[in-house]
């Protein structure tokens, strides 16, 4: 077999060779890389988020005990910032733009403005490998309308992953629902399924478009905001009917029985049906690229049924230094870390040949601001698990100068995942001792 590195040299010209049939590998392919981003919102207690030690030599804190078993598979980061969201407002400027990097425009109505996030900006390239380019989950559902205090629409704290500056991608909430979508994509129904799937959407629009000459001009900023959130869903469709590669094979069969329960019967139970459902969608190479939302911006899900928590998450966020608000704090924390270690752990137990699909993927769990009490958008909470093919040099806390590019992280991702940028947003390169080369 002929390395594609190869290069012919002559008249002092080195070029790299075509692909050539005989530079094919005979033997198993390499199974396919995956990406996925956790997001958390209201940031961390910071008195008990930061390793002790640097490199390959150090201590997870408290807050990342649950990742105890899994600590060669993940690499905590530290002092990397997104300037795009200096600011600004606390959360929707800093929240929205986490996987931009870029700033969003203040605006109270539907004339929103941010960037093509780094999840999309892969699946525009790699999406057509997979009968779905892009899979876009949470738990909570879409806000509307304006935050009075700040002046954002709160469509911004609804979403992480734009496929156009002006286009937030629609989350799915419902486990069942997720699962029945990818059975279908997976079982080849996926078109036939977006043909009925595109004629409703044109209805419900319709309807929309002649609901809003009825409404008043608050209502139909609200109409409007939900409008673009549904343009965004029939790009989806129509990517769908398109479908995938014609010699495109699930690596994994769905039961069609397997799927879960439609109402989860509480906020624990719902976060890990939908961090199933990645799973699933993984190793199944459904498809490649996932996001999921913990909660939207200014999210305060009431989290007394975690054992010694007795308030909401974005309440306690808001700590003022107070001792309780902070033991609060970190609790919910840890929960929220817990919940990655699980998506983790499910990904490794999933067997790829002599790998598994946790050392095929990179799962970033991340927050857009450090200290929620602060808003602060310096050194945001970050760990990158999994191998990344190969790719991920794990076990280590790397410590980068201050203020150094979130987007640094997303253009070494970008590589790992096999479609390069030279430039995302403000990074000047990739991060330095995260990847094999």
């Amino acid at each position: 077999m002929i390395n594609r590195r190869t290069v012919l040299r002559g008249a002092g010209v080195a070029l790299g060779l075509p692909w050539l049939d005989a530079m094919a590998n005979t033997a198993t392919p390499k199974p396919p890389v995956r990406m996925a981003m956790l997001y958390m919102p209201n940031g961390v207690n910071p008195h008990h988020w930061t390793p002790e030690g640097k490199g390959k030599d150090f201590q997870l804190s408290q807050t990342m005990q649950p990742l105890a078993s899994l600590k060669d598979k993940i690499v905590v980061l530290k002092n990397l910032w997104n300037e795009g969201s200096k600011g600004g407002d606390g959360h929707y400027v800093k929240e929205a733009a986490i996987l931009t990097c870029a700033t969003i425009k203040k605006t109270p109505g539907a004339d929103i403005a941010n960037g093509v996030s780094v999840d999309q900006l892969a699946a525009q390239r790699m999406g057509t490998k997979t009968p779905l380019p892009s899979l876009e989950l949470g738990v909570t559902p879409v806000a509307i309308g304006v935050d009075a205090v700040v002046g954002y629409t709160r469509i911004y704290g609804s979403h992480i992953a734009w496929s156009s500056p002006t286009t937030p991608l629609a989350r799915e909430l419902n486990p069942r629902a997720v699962y029945e979508r990818l059975y279908r994509a997976s079982t080849g129904a996926g078109a036939d399924s977006a043909q009925m799937d595109q004629l409703l959407l044109d209805k419900v629009q319709d309807d929309a478009k002649r609901l809003r000459t009825k409404l008043g001009t608050a209502d139909r900023h609200r109409m409007d905001e939900y409008l673009s959130v549904m343009r965004s869903l029939e790009q989806r469709v129509e990517r769908n009917i398109g479908g995938a590669r014609k010699d495109w094979k699930a690596r994994v069969a769905l039961d069609p029985k397997a799927a879960p329960p439609e109402r989860p019967s509480d906020h624990a139970e719902h976060v890990k049906l939908m961090l199933d459902m990645i799973a699933v969608a993984f190793q199944s190479d459904t498809t490649r690229i996932a996001t999921f939302m913990f909660g939207n911006a200014v999210s305060n899900v009431s989290f007394r049924w975690l054992e010694g928590v007795s308030a909401g998450h974005h309440d306690v966020s808001h700590h003022g230094k107070d001792a309780d608000k902070l033991r609060l704090y970190q609790l919910i924390n840890q929960w929220h870390v817990a919940q990655y270690a699980y998506l983790l752990k499910q990904l490794q137990g999933m067997k790829e040949g002599e790998s598994n699909v946790l050392d095929n993927s990179m799962v970033l769990f991340a927050s857009a601001l450090h200290d929620g009490d602060r808003h602060a958008p310096h050194n945001l909470p970050l760990i990158l698990g999994g191998g990344g093919g190969g790719r991920l040099i794990g076990g280590q806390h790397l410590e980068y100068a201050e203020d150094s590019p979130l987007a640094n992280l997303y253009v070494s991702m970008l590589d790992a995942f096999g479609t390069p940028v030279e430039r995302f947003a403000d990074s000047t390169g990739p991060l330095a001792g995260l990847m094999h080369t």
